[in-house]
């Protein structure tokens, strides 16, 4: 039974993946999420219902499109699983809790989103953050409870107040701008979701996973721009799997 579960929530992950991926390409360009319907962004062929069924119609079209045959981007395929995958693993560590696995799936969908817009464009939708946020925040009062629907409101402000603090910092040290008013927006919600502690030490988390990436991006000198969101994202999705203890674990420093 665990196994037929976790092959419902990676089907479930990777259909809601390729929708996942429309959005975060579509939307910072302003185009619809609905119109027009999946395409081949080559020729404009318009993609029939066996040619979107995620990952398989990749692997049977020979990664080539059926009309024109220029070759698609692992990128789809990869974005799908991935997702797959981040779905699965949110079911294992919170299949014993409704709750927590109803904001973890919500959380890590809105984190894949942001994912693809920050990657592509170095843009985090506002859009995006608020209808997350907002229900995010919902399903946060539904498991706590009405009379304390104000935790995650301040676990999300000192948040914001102390990343806008970091971008402060930032701006003085580099004399440019450091950080984008995304980042600073995310962690907003990062830390309703996770509560202050955890959501302080995904921006470490998210620091560190960057480092090696900010380092090759240096030494090749493509870009000096390094999309933090994705970083970001990536840190608070592993200390929110892990169920990271932040608190126990400064402790055993002392």
């Amino acid at each position: 039974m665990e196994i037929y579960y976790c092959i419902v929530f990676f089907i479930f992950g990777a259909v809601l993946g390729s929708f996942y991926n429309v959005v975060g390409y579509r939307l910072p360009k302003g185009e619809s999420i609905v119109f027009p319907s999946s395409h081949c962004t080559n020729c404009g062929h318009k993609l029939k219902p066996y040619e979107l069924i995620p990952i398989f119609s990749f692997l049977f079209l020979g990664r080539k499109c059926s009309k024109c045959k220029q070759k698609i981007s692992w990128f789809y395929t990869i974005f799908e699983f991935l997702t797959g995958v981040l779905f699965v693993l949110c079911y294992l560590a919170f299949k014993n809790n409704i709750y927590d696995l109803v904001i973890s799936l919500t959380f890590v969908s809105m984190l894949m989103i942001i994912f693809v817009s920050d990657f592509l464009y170095f843009i985090i939708p506002d859009t995006v953050l608020l209808i997350f946020g907002i229900i995010l925040f919902i399903e946060l009062v539904i498991k706590i409870g009405i009379s304390h629907f104000y935790l995650p409101i301040i676990n999300g402000l000192i948040s914001f107040i102390i990343m806008y603090g970091i971008k402060l910092l930032g701006d003085f040290m580099f004399k440019r701008e450091s950080m984008g008013g995304g980042d600073i927006k995310l962690l907003f919600i990062i830390g309703m979701v996770l509560g202050l502690p955890k959501a302080i030490f995904s921006i470490f988390v998210g620091s560190l996973i960057g480092l090696p990436i900010a380092f090759i991006i240096l030494v090749t000198k493509k870009s000096h721009i390094i999309p933090f969101g994705p970083l970001l994202g990536l840190g608070s999705i592993v200390i929110l799997l892990t169920k990271f203890n932040v608190v126990n674990f400064l402790y055993s420093l002392v």
